[in-house]
């Protein structure tokens, strides 16, 4: 990912880090200090998590990142393990893929329903997993690829 591209990911991720914590503060002086608890807080604060986490897990956590079970895969010669790796990268890439009509789908019917307290319609809340899906599998489909090649993603400086 470009420098600058990268910049603005991250900046983006520390922004809705931001936001959700002001909210929670918010939310805690109210309740607890002013004894006027606000009920938009507890709604914003449950769609920032959800655009945080998808949004997170799309741009900045890379796949060596991830929790794995891989006693096989590390045990294996280097040649089984290339197979490996191949077979997750394409089986991921795909499913992910498989699954972007059915999500839209998805996002299109929930676009007349809004948010109880704040009114956001349900589409905004839910197109960061649209986001995520489109950019897990291209991430996915561009390692099968170097795979295929024979070069090995994870030894690639990012």
């Amino acid at each position: 990912m470009p420098s600058k591209l990268k910049k603005t990911v991250e900046a983006t991720s520390a922004a809705l880090l931001l936001a959700l914590f002001l909210t929670f503060l918010l939310q805690i002086v109210s309740r607890y200090l002013l004894d006027d608890p606000l009920g938009w807080t507890l709604e914003l604060s449950l769609m920032l998590w959800i655009w945080i986490v998808f949004w997170g897990n799309a741009f900045i956590v890379h796949d060596r990142q991830h929790v794995r079970f891989d006693l096989i895969y590390q045990a294996s010669p280097g040649r089984i393990r290339r197979w490996f790796a191949l077979v997750s990268a394409l089986v991921i890439a795909l499913s992910m893929a498989l699954s972007l009509y059915p999500t839209w789908d998805y996002i299109s019917f929930v676009q007349i329903q809004k948010s109880a307290s704040l009114r956001i319609p349900y589409s905004t809340v839910f197109s960061v997993y649209l986001i995520f899906l489109v950019a897990v599998a291209l991430s996915y489909a561009c390692r099968a690829w170097l795979l295929i090649r024979g070069i090995d993603p994870d030894t690639t400086s990012r």
